[in-house]
């Protein structure tokens, strides 16, 4: 499970509030992963974890996942 160390931080970095910007931080974190991915070639389970969390991050609410956006203010919300 060491490789989680490396793997953790990715899911505390926060999204840019700036929607201009969102496009470069996916950019940085597909790039990011893929790069860790295949350098340091992280056990299965480690693997299996980090997927889990992102997985279930990107599913818990609107606005939470950190491979892309729903924003209300580009795309009109139902609740609104």
């Amino acid at each position: 499970m060491y490789c989680l160390q490396w793997l953790i931080p990715v899911l505390l970095i926060p999204k840019p509030v700036n929607p201009a910007l969102l496009h470069t931080h996916v950019m940085f974190m597909v790039l990011y992963l893929i790069g860790f991915f295949l350098e340091r070639k992280p056990c299965t389970i480690c693997s299996l974890v980090f997927l889990a969390a992102v997985f279930l991050i990107c599913y818990s609410g609107v606005g939470n996942c950190l491979l892309w956006s729903s924003n209300c203010d580009t795309v009109r919300c139902e609740n609104g």
